[in-house]
């Protein structure tokens, strides 16, 4: 009964949180407007009490593309049908390290049923501290599993958490740049999460135009005005994240540039401490921003 209730309040609330989102289409900015995609993560805890009032919901918000971060108990089969009814396209997903390692084979095998045309890994330290060591183990996953997914027609990325902004193998670079040196340019690339980009102490349109034939994706999520940056923790608090267009990143710049390298997957991932009203408020805030 609760689930429901919130599904229809914010159903029934979706036409004054999205007035004015046309805006952005009559003044023929259409094409990012129906890029716009929801990682799922960002519903984790309705999903885990009710996954299919989760995936309502997001149709009922009037979002088309999403991102999966786990199946929820459904089998590759099940979870595919469940988005497909709801005609939602499952564009990419992330899947765990831990898992690719102990299995890489039935990854690829459920992401290839799935029918995404990507796969991010989001998260690789262990322990508190991640260095040379660890990523240079990572590099080496990287560049054999990007080859097995591109066997499958699947792309296969990193989706980098701020912490790899630490110092990297050369002078000069961060441990994300000597990532980027290392891994294979034709098999492995990186989804962009532009607030731990920041946070990291990273420059997000910066890195775009550096690596701007590695990103493929962007997760949208803004970080409040006056939190503190430039700290590759890859940790930060819940209520530091804040709905889009209401922190201190300068989404025309990140999304133009996004855009102007031929970006095409871009995800809003909430993981503040209000999701249910701050993701149609983010929705609604990128629908009207003035790119293309």
């Amino acid at each position: 009964m609760k689930t429901t209730l919130t599904l229809l309040s914010l159903t029934l609330l979706a036409p004054f949180l999205f007035a004015g989102s046309d805006k952005a289409h009559e003044h023929g900015h259409g094409s990012f407007k129906n890029k716009i995609g929801l990682q799922l993560w960002s519903l984790r805890d309705l999903t885990k009490e009710d996954p299919e009032v989760a995936l309502d919901l997001v149709k009922a918000w009037g979002i088309e593309q999403v991102e999966a971060a786990g199946l929820y108990g459904w089998t590759p089969e099940e979870y595919r049908e469940e988005i497909e009814k709801r005609g939602l396209k499952l564009r990419s997903a992330h899947v765990q390290y831990g898992a690719m390692k102990e299995d890489p084979k039935k990854v690829v095998a459920e992401m290839k049923t799935l029918g995404v045309e990507a796969v991010f890994i989001p998260w690789i330290r262990q322990g508190d501290t991640f260095d040379i060591e660890q990523l240079n183990t990572a590099v080496a996953h990287f560049n054999k599993w990007g080859a097995m997914f591109a066997e499958e027609g699947i792309r296969f990325g990193y989706h980098p958490h701020g912490y790899e902004f630490a110092p990297g193998e050369l002078e000069g670079e961060t441990l994300l740049d000597s990532m980027f040196r290392k891994t294979d340019p034709e098999t492995v690339w990186f989804e962009m999460d532009v607030f731990w980009v920041v946070h990291g102490g990273g420059d997000p349109v910066g890195l775009l135009h550096k690596y701007k034939d590695r990103w493929i994706a962007t997760h949208i999520k803004d970080i409040r005005k006056g939190a503190p940056i430039g700290k590759p923790t890859g940790g930060a608090p819940a209520t530091d994240k804040v709905a889009v267009g209401t922190g201190l990143i300068d989404w025309e710049a990140v999304i133009s540039t996004a855009l102007e390298y031929g970006l095409d997957l871009h995800f809003i991932e909430d993981e503040g401490v209000r999701p249910h009203v701050d993701i149609p408020l983010s929705l609604s805030y990128l629908k009207r921003l003035d790119v293309d």
